[in-house]
Formats: structure tokens, sequence, C-alpha cells
């Protein structure tokens, strides 16, 4: 489990750093999405990835792993849009975004720590195409959801999908990045 939570970081790491990135060159211009519109956001990443998958091909030169990392990224920013509502304008500096990043981040690894330990690493016996269709059925849970302005009788929030989304693509990020 130690080596998880290194890779996890490890994973996590590479994905700040391009979020930080693109703060840099894009300020916090995110903060004005809907969380629904960040959930579509998600798909399209989602089934870029399923469409590669099935394909084998790609007439874009980028594969599976820039998606993977949007989906991280996109996943934080949910949950930061989820927190503090939209703006109706770039709110946010630099470093409150990645502050709120780097809380977020923090929860999803502990999330993935606890889940980890009762579930006794059974991610790493699955396929990156089984990341893929987990995400996706998030995606279509929370779009649910959202239909229903939150209301649930039993299920989880959309904030706890948005958690496993991220979590599912940290695996498949591990995996790609460290080898199955």
């Amino acid at each position: 489990m130690k080596d998880t939570k290194q890779q996890f970081e490890h994973v996590i790491a590479i994905c700040r750093d391009l979020f930080a990135k693109k703060l840099h060159d894009y300020g916090a211009a995110w903060r004005i999405m809907r969380p629904s519109s960040v959930t579509d956001q998600i798909f399209i990443k989602a089934n870029r990835i399923r469409s590669i998958e099935i394909k084998g091909v790609t007439l874009v030169n980028e594969g599976i792993r820039p998606e993977f990392i949007a989906i991280v990224n996109y996943g934080i920013i949910g949950l930061i849009q989820l927190e503090q509502g939209y703006a109706e304008t770039d709110d946010m500096t630099e470093q409150e975004a990645l502050e709120q990043y780097d809380k977020h981040a923090k929860a999803a690894l502990e999330l993935m720590l606890a889940k980890n330990h009762d579930y006794d690493e059974a991610w790493r016996s699955m396929r990156i195409t089984s990341y893929t269709d987990l995400i996706l059925m998030k995606i279509y849970r929370t779009k649910q959801i959202e239909a229903l302005s939150g209301n649930t009788l039993v299920s989880e929030g959309i904030d706890a999908n948005y958690m496993d989304m991220i979590n599912y693509s940290v695996f498949a990020l591990i995996k790609l990045e460290f080898g199955e």
C-alpha cells in the first residue's frame, strides 16, 4: 500500500503541474462553468478514451494519458465548483485555485487509501478499459443526479461521483506510468 500512496502522489503531481501551467496561461476561466458543464467536459474526455480503446487508433496525435489527466483535473474543478458555486468571472487567483486543488486532491487520496484498504488493491487486477467504463457509468449517474437537482433517495451525491472519477483516472495513470 505504501507504493500506492507514493504512486498516487506522483500522478497527482503530474496532473497538478499541468493544472498550474494552464492557470498561468488562462487564469481560473473555468470558474464560470456550472457543475453540469464540468460533467459534460469529463464525458467528452472519457468518451474519447473509450473511442480510442475501441478503435485502437487516434487521428489526433494524443493518446489516452492526457485525457485521464484532464479527467483528474476536471474532477477537481467539479469539486471546487460544487463547494464554491460557479462565478460570473474569473474570480480566483492562481494561488487560491492551487490551494483548492491541493485540498481536493488530498481528500481524493484519503478516500482512495480508505477504499484501497477495504478492497485490498483490487484495482491493480483491473484493466484500464474497465476504469474507462466505470468513469462513463459515474458520468451517467452524475447526469441523472443533476437532472434530479441532487434529490436522490439513497445514492451518494455528485461530489462522491467526481471523487470516484478522479480515483479511477489516477489508477489508470498509475498503470500507464508504472506499468501493469
